[in-house]
């Protein structure tokens, strides 16, 4: 009896935000940047400009180049929270992190434009680390990973000037924390 390979469309919140990432990217190589800038990129602007409020949210599936996209591509630790945690929590847990960061982008760095999704992969990483909460204690690969990366990215913060947001990389992680926190609370109603 022979047996089918299968390919299944796993991860859809995971999926879905990779191909668009990718098309947002693709669209930015073709028009030079400009769409990448227009839809996919917060920075400060009028708040009745409505793409204002889009790119609270938009600018997770920009992407300088595709060395940017690949680094910041969920597909490591997406799959195993979306599995985790479901749809719904995955898609609701990136929201909110896209929205916390562009949100800190616009209200209190003025001059810089944000784009990336480094936000939403530290929220995973630490989100990730909570596998584990459903038993009593804290796990300690989640005090490991406060500590290593998010130390890491205050630190980086600290001393060095490169184009790497490590404040979104900081909020992304403590949005992490709190929706692990969270998550665990209402799980263990």
């Amino acid at each position: 009896m022979k047996r089918r390979l299968v390919i299944r469309f796993n991860a859809p919140v995971i999926l879905t935000f990779a191909l668009l990432a990718l098309l947002a990217l693709l669209l930015g190589n073709w028009t030079d940047g400009a769409t990448t800038y227009r839809y996919f990129s917060v920075y400060r602007s009028s708040l009745s400009d409505p793409l204002t409020y889009v790119r609270f949210f938009g600018h997770v599936l920009g992407h300088a180049d595709y060395d940017h996209y690949m680094g910041n591509m969920l597909l490591l630790l997406g799959p195993g929270i979306e599995e985790k945690y479901g749809h719904r929590t995955t898609a609701h847990c990136i929201a909110a992190t896209a929205l916390v960061t562009g949100l800190v982008q616009f209200l209190f760095f003025p001059t810089t434009v944000l784009l990336g999704a480094s936000g939403v992969v530290f929220m995973m990483i630490v989100l990730s680390s909570f596998t584990e909460m459903g038993k009593e204690g804290i796990p300690i690969t989640l005090i490991l990973v406060v500590i290593f990366y998010l130390g890491g990215e205050l630190l980086d913060g600290l001393t060095s000037s490169d184009n790497v947001s490590q404040l979104t990389h900081i909020i992304g992680g403590l949005c992490g924390l709190v929706f692990g926190f969270s998550i665990k609370r209402h799980r263990s109603r």
